[in-house]
């Protein structure tokens, strides 16, 4: 016997609509294929896609991450990525 779906899962879509440079919306995180097929999917596809979805943004995330550390280490003086904030103060007023 299989179960009816009382609830469906809603559409990750925030009015964003704008794609990347690879395909995918910058607001969901869907591909156009996922966009196009979202109403014709069954409930575990669609939650399959908010999962790919998540791995998506997390990548995201972390890779601004990196990019943030790495300009950071650039504005330092070379040798001085691992002083203290509070040492280089001290330096500078001497």
């Amino acid at each position: 016997m299989e179960q009816i779906e009382l609830f469906t899962v809603e559409s990750p879509c925030r009015s964003v609509c704008v794609n990347s440079k690879k395909g995918f919306c910058k607001g969901c995180l869907r591909s156009r294929e996922e966009r196009f097929h979202w109403f014709s999917l069954s409930n575990e596809e669609r939650f399959h896609i908010l999962e790919l979805c998540k791995h998506r943004r997390a990548r995201l995330l972390k890779a601004r991450a990196d990019r943030l550390e790495a300009d950071s280490a650039k504005a330092l003086p070379y040798g001085m990525e691992d002083e203290p904030v509070a040492d280089l103060f001290q330096l500078s007023n001497d």
